[in-house]
């Protein structure tokens, strides 16, 4: 196959967005190696990349640069990967009986395209009804930040932060709704610096009209202080 032919196959593959399981593809081997030794082989991975780019890795605003890219790699953008960083998202009683629906939005959001390995920003909202626990409203934040430090797909984190709240609060009545900006989109390809992509997860009562769109309408809420 000529390198024509290889390029034009890479380029139509990568604008295909290819849907697998709504849980992260880890190979069964993934955490053998200790962070230190995943930073090491990084750090390497990228001086090669950088050296077949053409830089001049002896350049003192780029030595540093291998190092900087793997720690950030392991220990940062994709911290998410390590269950030993899943946070402990501890649960109390109900003993206020709220018994509405509970709306924290405009959770910021910083994760990875996993086709192209370029940001995605925006903001998650959630909301949940209480089948007798509550959690603390911070742990909302956590849980969207633990799942959105990986490399991802806007589908996939949606699922996984209502499945993980169902978990932990014991209900199916959790939602999720994001809105987020590509910078596979907005910064190469088409370039387009205005869209955005909203998803959807809806458990349990959210999946009744009403009470979806109730949820819809608080998020639609100006918030000022």
């Amino acid at each position: 196959m000529d390198l024509e032919k290889q390029i034009k196959e890479i380029e139509e593959f990568g604008n295909n967005h290819v849907g697998t399981s709504s849980d992260t593809p880890l190979r069964s081997d993934a955490f053998d190696l200790s962070d230190i030794e995943k930073i090491a082989l990084i750090k390497k991975d990228v001086q090669n990349i950088l050296n077949t780019l053409g830089m001049d890795l002896t350049d003192d605003s780029l030595k540093g640069t291998p190092s900087r890219v793997a720690k950030m790699f392991v220990q940062e953008i994709f911290a998410g990967l390590n269950p030993e960083n899943k946070p402990k998202a501890s649960t109390f009683d109900n003993k206020y009986k709220y018994g509405e629906m509970l709306v924290e939005k405009n959770i910021t959001l910083y994760s990875t395209c996993e086709h192209h390995l370029l940001p995605i920003v925006g903001k998650a909202h959630i909301a949940y009804v209480s089948n007798g626990t509550v959690v603390g409203l911070s742990k909302m934040n956590r849980v969207v930040d633990y799942y959105a430090k990986r490399p991802q797909v806007q589908e996939r984190l949606t699922i996984q932060i209502v499945r993980e709240l169902q978990e932990v609060l014991n209900t199916k009545d959790v939602a999720c709704v994001i809105d987020a900006k590509h910078l596979c989109v907005n910064s190469r390809g088409i370039r387009d610096i205005d869209s955005s992509t909203i998803t959807s997860e809806f458990g349990g009562k959210f999946k009744e009209t009403e009470t979806k769109r109730e949820f819809l309408d608080y998020i639609k809420f100006d918030t000022e202080f």
